[in-house]
């Protein structure tokens, strides 16, 4: 668990990406798992509670990599296409177009949103 503040996502993008290098999985898979970590992370902070909970998990079966992201704020997450001068709202949008799944489910006091990533080992 974490505090949602702004240097949350630096500090699970460097938390996930040990794991992951621990589990083998590198190249593309690597790079993306660490983009779209710390894209839900920093929606966590953002549409969460201020000083709200955070809570990171990360399933790694061989190449394949799951990340779920749980926070206190509410609502069903929708990728967005914003007009390309908008300043923000293209999170979800490299979630969806990187991943190989994702989705998004409420939990209890919150919600979770997750993506998967199906790569090759090193």
């Amino acid at each position: 668990m974490l505090v949602a503040e702004r240097s949350a996502p630096r500090t699970v993008r460097h938390w996930v990406m040990r794991a992951v290098a621990e589990a083998g999985v590198g190249g593309v898979s690597n790079q993306v798992v660490e983009l779209l970590t710390g894209e839900l992370v920093s929606n966590a902070v953002v549409h969460g509670p201020d000083g709200g909970s955070i809570h990171v998990r990360v399933r790694i079966d061989r190449a394949d990599v799951r990340v779920e992201v749980t926070d206190e704020g509410g609502g069903a997450p929708k990728a967005g296409h914003p007009e390309p001068t908008a300043p923000s709202g293209r999170g979800l949008a490299l979630v969806e177009a990187l991943s190989s799944d994702w989705g998004t489910r409420a939990v209890p006091g919150g919600k979770t949103v997750w993506f998967e990533v199906h790569g090759e080992a090193d």
